[in-house]
C-alpha cells in the first residue's frame, strides 16, 4: 500500500505517518513509498482510524442498499454514496486490504455497508444454483427413481505410508485390466476401471492424501467405498487412523485388506486387534466390517478382495441416471503439451460427451476429446466413469464439479463468476483451532445451522473423549452466530465453530476485537477432523526409539580422554554416522555414546551394513573392551493418537 493512501485514509501527513509509526513500534524506511498490506493493517490498527460524527443535529435514518454477488470498492462506495477513502477505512478496520479498483464478495460488502448503517440485501443472481457444495447432492435428489440405473461403485485405496496401496493398485491394475484396453501406452489420470466376474469397479489412483483433501476440503466426495489397506506386519499406524475416522465421519463403506500377509513377521491377529482398539470390528471379531487377507506383491487374495467390493456395492445399490444432467468432479488436472488444459474427471450422473460444453469451476470449454487410462480416445462416459478431457480455457482445481451447459455463454458466465469468487477479497478466512496445551483442554462454543446437525456434530465430537485432553462444550445452539457467543468464548477461552450459519456483524467486529477464533464449515466430517487434529496437538508427545542396528567390537585402536576408536562388525541393520549408540557388555547396558566419525575400507561412510566391518571414533566416559556390543539407535518424537 502506498503511504501517501495510508496517510489520507488515517487523516494526518506522511511525515506524521512515520513519527506516530515508529512511537508505536514500527519500522518505515525513510526511502520507502510503499509498505505491504500486513503492515499497513497492523499500523492503522495502532493508530486508530477515527470516523467522522454525525453532527448532534442530524437524524440518522437507516438506508436500503442491494448489492450483487462481487462488487469494485470504487462501485461500492458510489453505491452507498460515501466517499472512496472512508469505505477503504472501514473495510482496513475490518482486516481486508483492497485498492479502490478490487473487488471484495457480498459478505465483505454487507458487513461493511451494516456497520456504515445500511440495510442490506441480495441482487437476484440467477447463477448461484450452480455453486455450493451441496449443488451436486440437489442436482441427484432430482432425479427421478425409475430413471435411476445401477452403476459401478467408485473405489479409493487408502492407507499407512508403505502398508502397500500402490503395489494394490499396480496389482489390480495389471492382473484386472478391462478386456480390450490392453496394449496402450498406460498414463496416469488418477483413475482407472477394472472388470471382474463381468461386472465394473472404478479404482482412484490419485497420489497420496493431499489430492483427497484438497478435494474434501472443497467439499468434493467422490468415493463409494473406501478399501483400508493395513500392513499385517506394521498394523495401526497414525494415517490408518485418519481414514478410519474420515470414513466415519462421511458414512463410507469401508472395507479392510490386511496386506503382507506373506512376510513371516505377519501377524493378522493382531493387526485386527488394533482395528478392534480403533472402533473398527471386523466380522471375525462380531462386528459388520469386511476383513480380507491379501498379499498384493504375490497376487493373493486380489479376487476375493474385489468380489467383497462387488458384494458391497450391490448391498449399498450405487445408481444414477445416464440420460440425467451430467455431472462429475475434477481428480487431477494439468497442462498437456498439444492438448492444452487437460482435467481429469469422475462422471457421476449423466453422460459427457464430445462436443458437449461443460463449465469446470473457474474453466469452461466444448470438450474436444475423451481418453482413458490408455489413451483410447472414447465417445462418451457414462456414470462412475473416468476420463481424461481437453478443451477447456484453463486449468480446474482439484474437487471443482464439472457440468454440461447448453452455451457458451452460459458456461462462460459461470466460470468467470466462480473466478471473481476465488480471486475476491473476503473478510472470513479459516483460522486453526487452538486448545489450552498447560491445562489440556480444548474449550469449544457450537452453533449450527439446524437441530440435526448440532446432534450430529455433538455425536461425532463425543466420540473423541480420551483420558489426556478434555473437551469441554461450553455453549451449543442452532442459528446466527450472536455477540452472546462471542463472549463466551472470550470468557472460556473457546473457539466458535460455526456450521452453515451466518455471522451477524456485531459479532464479527467483536469477535476480531476480542481475538476469538470463529471457523465455519459446509462438511461435518471436515470440522471434526479439525477438532480432531486439534487434540492430537495438545497430547503430550512420546520418544520412540528405533533400533537401526547391532555390531560387535573387535579391536580397540586408541583411547584418548573422551574418545575412543574402535574397530568393528556389524551384525544386525546397520550403522550409521548419525545414530546414538547404546553400549553392552554381557548382555547388559553400561553406557552410552556419540559416533563422530564412520569409516568402512579406510573410507568416510555415512553408513555401514550387516556383514561388513568397519572403523568409527566414538566420544563417551565409557572404557569399551573387546567383544562389547553396540546398539545403534535413532530417537524420534512421536505424536499420540487417538
Amino acid at each position: 500500500m502506498d503511504l501517501s493512501s495510508l496517510s489520507s485514509q488515517l487523516n494526518i501527513s506522511i511525515q506524521d505517518l512515520r513519527v506516530k509509526a515508529k512511537e508505536k513500534g514500527f519500522f518505515i524506511s525513510p526511502r520507502a513509498n510503499k509498505i505491504d498490506n500486513a503492515l499497513a493493517k497492523k499500523i492503522a490498527d495502532a493508530l486508530g482510524i477515527v470516523k467522522k460524527a454525525a453532527a448532534p443535529e442530524e437524524t440518522v435514518s437507516v438506508k436500503t442498499i442491494k448489492l450483487p454477488t462481487f462488487i469494485k470498492v470504487r462501485d461500492f462506495a458510489v453505491s452507498l454514496n460515501i466517499p472512496v477513502v472512508d469505505v477503504i477505512k472501514e473495510l482496513i478496520k475490518n482486516g481486508v486490504m483492497a485498492t479502490i479498483n478490487e473487488e471484495i464478495d457480498f459478505d465483505t460488502a454487507s458487513i461493511v455497508a451494516q456497520d456504515l448503517g445500511f440495510e442490506v440485501s441480495s441482487q437476484a443472481d440467477n447463477t448461484q444454483q450452480h455453486f455450493g457444495i451441496g449443488f451436486l447432492h440437489e442436482v441427484l435428489k432430482t432425479e427421478l427413481q425409475a430413471n435411476l440405473k445401477s452403476r459401478p461403485p467408485i473405489v479409493a485405496i487408502m492407507g499407512h505410508v508403505d502398508h502397500g496401496k500402490t503395489t494394490l493398485l499396480d496389482t489390480i491394475r495389471k492382473t484386472k485390466v478391462a478386456d480390450g484396453e490392453s496394449g496402450g501406452i498406460t498414463q496416469h489420470i488418477g483413475a482407472y476401471q477394472i472388470k471382474h466376474n463381468g461386472k465394473q469397479i472404478t479404482f482412484l489412483d490419485t497420489p497420496g492424501h493431499e489430492a483427497f483433501s484438497e478435494m474434501r476440503a472443497r467439499g468434493a466426495n467422490v468415493t463409494d467405498i473406501i478399501v483400508l489397506v493395513i500392513a499385517a506386519d506394521d498394523g495401526v499406524r497414525p494415517q490408518t487412523l485418519e481414514v478410519i475416522n474420515r470414513a466415519k465421519f462421511s458414512n463410507t463403506p469401508m472395507i479392510v485388506a490386511i496386506n503382507k500377509v506373506d512376510k513371516p513377521d505377519a501377524n493378522v491377529m493382531r493387526a485386527k486387534q488394533e482395528l478392534a482398539g480403533a472402533g473398527v470390528l471386523t466380522e471375525e471379531w462380531g462386528g459388520k466390517t469386511i476383513a480380507v487377507e491379501i498379499s498384493a506383491k504375490q497376487n493373493k487374495g486380489i479376487d476375493n478382495l474385489l468380489e467383497m467390493i462387488l458384494l458391497t456395492a450391490e448391498v449399498e445399490n450405487f445408481t444414477a441416471n445416464p440420460s440425467g444432467k451430467t455431472i462429475g468432479t475434477v481428480i487431477e488436472s494439468k497442462l498437456t503439451q498439444g492438448k492444452g488444459a487437460t482435467a481429469s474427471v469422475i462422471i457421476q450422473n449423466g453422460t459427457l460427451k464430445v462436443g458437449d460444453i461443460v463449465s469446470a469451476g473457474a474453466a469452461f470449454g466444448r470438450i474436444r476429446s475423451l481418453e482413458d487410462e490408455t489413451g483410447r480416445r472414447l465417445k462418451e462416459a457414462t456414470p462412475s466413469t473416468p476420463a481424461q478431457i481437453s478443451g477447456l480455457s484453463e486449468v480446474p482445481q482439484a474437487g471443482d464439479i464439472v457440468q454440461s451447459l447448453s452455451s457458451l455463454d452460459e458456461a462462460k458466465q459461470i466460470a468467470v463468476i466462480t473466478k471473481r469468487k476465488l480471486q475476491s477479497h473476503k473478510l472470513q478466512s479459516k483460522s486453526q483451532i487452538q486448545g489450552d496445551i498447560k491445562t489440556k483442554s480444548l474449550n469449544l462454543v457450537l452453533k449450527a445451522d439446524v437441530a440435526g446437525s448440532l446432534e450430529a456434530i455433538k455425536q461425532s465430537i463425543a466420540k473423541l473423549k480420551n483420558d489426556e485432553v478434555k473437551i469441554n462444550i461450553l455453549s451449543e445452539g442452532v442459528g446466527e452466530i450472536s455477540e452472546n457467543d462471542i463472549m463466551t468464548a472470550t470468557n472460556g477461552k473457546a473457539a466458535v465453530l460455526n456450521f452453515r450459519n451466518k455471522i451477524s456483524p456485531r459479532a464479527e467486529n467483536l469477535a476480531k476485537q476480542k481475538n476469538v477464533i470463529i471457523d465455519t464449515y459446509e462438511v461435518i466430517y471436515e470440522l471434526i477432523e479439525d477438532v480432531t487434529s486439534a487434540v492430537i496437538k495438545l497430547f503430550t508427545p512420546e520418544t520412540e526409539k528405533i533400533i537401526m542396528g547391532k555390531a560387535k567390537i573387535l579391536a580397540i585402536f586408541r583411547r584418548e580422554k573422551g574418545q575412543i576408536i574402535i574397530g568393528g562388525r556389524v551384525e544386525e541393520g546397520q550403522l550409521t554416522k548419525v545414530s546414538k549408540i547404546t553400549i553392552y557388555r554381557d548382555g547388559a547396558e553400561i553406557g552410552k555414546a556419540e559416533i563422530e566419525e564412520l569409516q568402512h575400507n579406510k573410507a568416510a561412510a555415512k553408513n555401514v551394513h550387516m556383514g561388513e566391518e568397519f572403523g568409527t571414533k566414538l566420544k563417551t566416559q565409557v572404557k569399551i573392551e573387546e567383544g562389547d556390543v553396540i546398539e545403534a539407535y535413532e530417537e524420534k518424537i512421536k505424536l499420540k493418537t487417538l
